[in-house]
């Protein structure tokens, strides 16, 4: 079969001949349709997180399986835990810290052929192309236990308007709630996007929103902009960071945190959050912004996505 490697952290993806995987006990063999393009796709190519290489990335599968009844299938970024430590029997499987990631840790979809862990392989619904549901499994799943950690908030700022704010925009508006995008200064064509998916304001993140905002969440790997997702919420507001790896956060005044502000992150996502949200994409309905790339091109579409040149989320076909 053919895959693009990460031979090591720092290099271009490679596409080579591999033999196609055999499955083992409790895994599944899929034939891949379509594999989303994810930031931690990004974070591991440019060594900014560890991984065992040479490996294979992309955790964003959708695929048939071979033998079975042949089931369309998706497969996320968390892909194994050990179901017995405190974490995975109280339903935060999310924590687990012998937990497996899909293309880190287990080779993942930038291939033709992929093994997955059947408990983390899961139906996909009806009436959404295969490159369309793609970016759910990561960027959806992700943007909806954030939007979760947001609990009723009404006002909901998204800063970095890629992959997941695009399809997190549809769920928050049809939810009822009013989004407001943060995008990098003069990123006309994400702003645009925000507007045409529901946001009532669309604007640089450096720029004060036209109102308070209940809750935040940042998708850009970003620090600097916890402080001024912080000063944007309002008293009793949270600010939720979406992402697996941030640069590091500058000091910022207490006054920032005062008056019951609340700062969290996400880690990962759970089976539970899988189900819920794969069963209410379809009800929303999301349609997802898709530029695709070829098997041979998954290092371009790393790049685009590094310069910000991709809109909406990007997906690799072979």
């Amino acid at each position: 079969m053919r895959a693009s490697i990460l031979e090591r952290p720092g290099t271009p993806l490679r596409t080579v001949e591999r033999p196609i995987p055999e499955p083992g006990p409790g895994q599944l063999l899929l034939r891949v349709a379509a594999c989303g393009v994810c930031r931690t796709d990004l974070h591991l190519r440019d060594g900014e997180l560890d991984f065992p290489a040479p490996r294979i990335p992309g955790h964003q599968i959708v695929g048939t399986e071979i033998g079975g009844d042949g089931r369309r299938l998706g497969v996320p970024w968390l892909g194994w835990t050990c179901g017995r430590c405190s974490w995975c029997r109280s339903g935060r499987e999310n924590l687990c810290p012998e937990a497996r990631f899909t293309g880190r840790d287990i080779d993942g979809g930038f291939a033709e052929y992929a093994v997955a862990d059947a408990r983390y392989c899961f139906p996909l619904p009806d009436g959404l192309p295969d490159d369309q549901i793609a970016p759910l499994l990561c960027g959806g799943l992700i943007g909806y236990r954030a939007l979760r950690m947001c609990g009723d908030a009404r006002r909901v700022g998204m800063y970095g308007f890629g992959s997941a704010a695009h399809v997190l925009t549809q769920v928050a508006v049809a939810e009822g709630r009013t989004v407001l995008a943060f995008t990098r200064r003069g990123d006309d064509d994400a702003q645009a996007l925000a507007r045409e998916l529901g946001a009532t304001w669309a604007g640089a993140s450096e720029d004060p929103p036209p109102e308070p905002l209940d809750a935040a969440i940042i998708f850009a790997p970003v620090g600097a902009l916890v402080p001024l997702a912080l000063r944007a919420v309002a008293p009793g507001g949270t600010v939720v960071c979406g992402g697996i790896h941030m640069s590091d956060i500058p000091s910022f005044a207490y006054a920032d945190l005062w008056q019951e502000r609340t700062l969290r992150s996400v880690a990962n996502l759970t089976r539970q959050d899988a189900i819920e949200f794969l069963a209410l994409a379809p009800t929303v309905p999301v349609r997802t912004h898709v530029t695709r790339y070829p098997l041979e091109q998954a290092e371009q579409a790393l790049d685009d996505l590094r310069a910000g040149r991709v809109i909406g989320s990007a997906v690799v076909v072979p």
